[in-house]
């Protein structure tokens, strides 16, 4: 966030964004007189390629996993919404959130800081809640250093850990988002040794099937060199040189960045280049206010409408939580009364475990949805950080953007008790505004021969692709020169299908290179939900927990990680397919009309931990998501 805006007195806001509006008043009516009497030089005319259209061979088109049609319960029992539910996929709405690639600069102050011991503000208040104003508590990092409102589930990563970005890049794929917005409003930090790496990891991605979301950025609050270093820095090193075009978000016929114009310079080509080559979203600071021909980026509700010439609604902001109190409007995350992820304009959720639900992100969302603005901005993904300031917005002890679980706006799973629910709740929301696909037609009763020598797989679908490329090792530095390793991907799940015939069912999952031996725990699991039941994490059955010895074990659920035996299924290993015939009695499956949930997992690590098919190996789908097969 740009601090002297941030520091102001309340009384500032107001009087800044009028003389905004002054400023950019005066500055465009001198330009066009400038432009009327000849004065201007001609003008550059920079080449804008052409959105690229990926051919329907590319691996995003050829094998796209649908991940809308994915399954989903998350652990307060609220089932993502289906085709049924929210109807076809709207491809004119666009969902964007706020995404923060300064984490190799922040992981570097905190190892010369902080050494080794990264610091966790949650941790810190729910052991020592009286800290919460205490400077000097001994716990606390130096003054500006970044402290961690909790952990993420990948660890106090950085923002150049490959094997993170790349979780990143499924995990938002999988939900929906389109483009990821980087912070560059602290000028004149662009962090480009963050965002090289991401633009990396997202266009191989792309390459190996990943519809990763594209990218744009969100430079400094107000016109002037504030902004214009950075958009030039930027504007240089990546869209003037073509770099990455794949990746690049158009909206509207040009490239799209969230800059001020304003004062580019007239009488520079560099400038002028810059002026005609992106659409201007220029972006508002003010929480509260619906600044003319801005977007914005957080707002309390009811969130202004940003909207079209036409005065329809173009671009709204929903936010996890805000640092903003009614009392003081904008304050710091440990200030009173604080909108933070359990407030609505109705009242504080006042249940135990009320930061858990996220009802201030739902109101937004809400609202949003009645509004069904073009595109919605979402506030965010990957924050983690704030620094701590002696006294910020009237708070001693002050964490201005994040403070702990309740205070603060991250939609990425951590390992504190917030876990992967904000994640489930930004995709159920974007399903509920963009849609989702159509399933699949499944096709007719086929009964698969194990051992004959034939494919008789061909015609049996839908093929339920996974993403390939995903198992490679991590080896990575984050935050206090914490060294992160993992080497637990094997199998790369790539491909599964699902056949059946009046007395069994048949599964086929395929893998990318030859299928490992079947020794050692978490080999190639397959995990089944039939309904309703005894259930691990809503799976009622497990087939592969132990590693097949003739026959496979088909195993059911009493209740959490515990298992009897249900039955065998007959199974085929082969180079890099695995096939299995399962009876439908075993599964308390009958007929030809039922619904069947499913997940691939191999090389589990963490045995009864649902975390793990984020974590280790490969799952296919990812997390919570399943694979529906409904005949």
């Amino acid at each position: 966030m740009l601090e002297l805006l941030q520091k102001a007195e309340p009384w500032f806001r107001p009087v800044f964004e009028i003389a905004l509006k002054v400023m950019s008043f005066f500055l465009s009516l001198f330009f066009s007189i400038s432009t009327f009497l000849g004065l201007a030089p001609p003008a550059a005319q920079p080449v804008i390629p052409p959105e690229e259209v990926l051919p329907a061979t590319h691996p995003i088109h050829a094998r796209n996993p649908m991940p809308s049609t994915f399954a989903a319960t998350d652990a307060l029992g609220r089932a993502l919404p289906e085709y049924a539910e929210v109807g076809g996929l709207r491809e004119d709405r666009f969902v964007g959130v706020f995404y923060f690639t300064w984490h190799v600069a922040h992981a570097n102050t905190v190892a010369q800081q902080s050494p080794g011991k990264p610091v966790n503000v949650n941790n810190i208040i729910e052991a020592n809640p009286e800290a919460i104003h205490d400077l000097n508590f001994p716990e606390w990092g130096p003054i500006h250093m970044p402290h961690h409102w909790n952990e993420p589930l990948f660890g106090y990563y950085d923002s150049d850990d490959r094997w993170v970005l790349r979780k990143h890049a499924e995990m938002l794929a999988n939900a929906g988002v389109d483009v990821v917005i980087f912070d560059c409003t602290n000028s004149p930090h662009t962090f480009k040794e963050s965002y090289d790496v991401v633009f990396e990891v997202f266009h191989e991605a792309r390459e190996q099937g990943v519809n990763t979301p594209k990218i744009a950025f969100l430079f400094p609050f107000a016109p002037g060199e504030l902004t214009n270093v950075p958009l030039r820095e930027v504007y240089t090193d990546i869209y003037q040189q073509g770099r990455y075009q794949d990746l690049w978000f158009y909206w509207k016929g040009k490239p799209l960045v969230m800059a001020y114009p304003e004062l580019l310079g007239r009488w520079d080509p560099l400038d002028q280049e810059i002026l005609r080559f992106f659409n201007f979203r220029p972006c508002n600071p003010l929480y509260a206010s619906k600044g003319s021909g801005t977007w914005n980026w957080l707002s309390v509700y009811p969130q202004p409408v940003c909207k079209n010439k036409d005065g329809s609604p173009e671009q709204m902001a929903v936010g996890v939580a805000q640092n903003y109190s009614k009392a003081n409007g904008l304050t710091a995350m440990n200030g009173e009364n604080v909108f933070g992820r359990t407030y609505t304009s109705k009242g504080y959720d006042t249940r135990p475990d009320a930061k858990l639900y996220g009802a201030n992100f739902a109101e937004q969302w809400e609202y949003a949805l009645k509004v069904d603005p073009e595109f919605v901005f979402v506030t965010s993904f990957n924050e983690w950080v704030a620094g701590r300031f002696e006294e910020w917005g009237g708070v001693t002890n002050a964490f201005p953007d994040s403070f702990n679980d309740t205070y603060s706006r991250d939609c990425e799973p951590s390992k504190g008790d917030l876990k992967d629910n904000y994640y489930y709740q930004l995709a159920s929301y974007i399903r509920r505004y963009k849609g989702a696909a159509a399933p699949l037609a499944i096709s007719a009763p086929k009964s698969i021969d194990l051992s004959s020598p034939t494919d008789q797989w061909a015609d049996v679908t839908p093929a339920y692709y996974a993403y390939e490329g995903n198992t490679f090792d991590r080896d990575d530095i984050g935050y206090a020169g914490i060294h992160y390793t993992d080497s637990t991907g094997r199998n790369d799940i790539t491909l599964s299908k699902v056949a059946r015939d009046s007395d069994s069912l048949y599964f086929l999952v395929e893998c990318k290179e030859t299928i490992t031996s079947p020794s050692g725990g978490g080999w190639m699991r397959l995990f089944l939900k039939t309904g309703s039941g005894a259930n691990w994490e809503g799976y009622q059955y497990v087939i592969n927990r132990n590693s097949p010895n003739g026959k496979a074990t088909i195993e059911r659920s009493t209740g959490g990680w515990n298992w009897e035996k249900a039955g065998d299924a007959e199974y085929r290993l082969a180079e890099n397919r695995l096939e299995l015939k399962v009876p439908k009695a075993a599964l308390g499956i009958s007929g030809d009309s039922f619904r069947l949930e499913f997940k691939w997992s191999d090389n589990m690590q963490n045995d009864g931990d649902v975390f793990d098919f984020y974590l280790h190996g490969d799952s296919a789908p990812m997390g919570r998501f399943n694979y529906i097969y409904q005949p």
